[in-house]
């Protein structure tokens, strides 16, 4: 009596790769999909990069002195901010283009709504040594 089981395994290896051919063609294309966005999103993340990287060269910097001993020894007074812009003829915008921030900062600083961050201070401090023509070099420059 011949065996039919090689034959029997051999119909039910050709019904499986039929059976599971639809569904590997699905995976891979959703995979390639995925690929797709991944290296997508690569490229978004770099171009993000490049652009802060681009806006960090555009911050004014504080001079190297200011970080030290003339940061300990100065103290903050909003007014003396709203005095020293007024003294520059500068619209809120600029003045916050020569610290760094918007102008609804220096708006917000004025009016007591927020103060500004330690880390901010260096730059408040360069630019509030600074005169008219300086300040509008500085903003030429940016």
């Amino acid at each position: 009596m011949p065996s039919i089981l090689p034959s029997l395994n051999e119909h039910i290896r050709k019904q499986a790769r039929r059976d599971l051919k639809p569904l590997l063609s699905e995976a891979k294309k959703r995979s390639a999909e995925h690929r797709r966005s991944i290296a997508a999103l690569k490229r978004e993340v770099a171009k993000l990069r490049r652009e802060l990287a681009a806006i960090k060269k555009r911050l004014p910097e504080a001079p190297k002195e200011v970080a030290g001993q003339v940061l300990q020894k100065s103290r903050l007074r909003i007014d003396g901010l709203k005095t020293h812009r007024a003294k520059l003829g500068l619209s809120a915008k600029d003045y916050g283009k020569l610290m760094g921030v918007s102008g609804l900062t220096i708006y917000n600083w004025e009016a007591g709504k927020s103060k500004p961050r330690r880390s901010q201070l260096p730059r408040i401090v360069s630019v509030r040594g600074i005169g008219k023509r300086e300040a509008l070099e500085r903003l030429k420059a940016a």
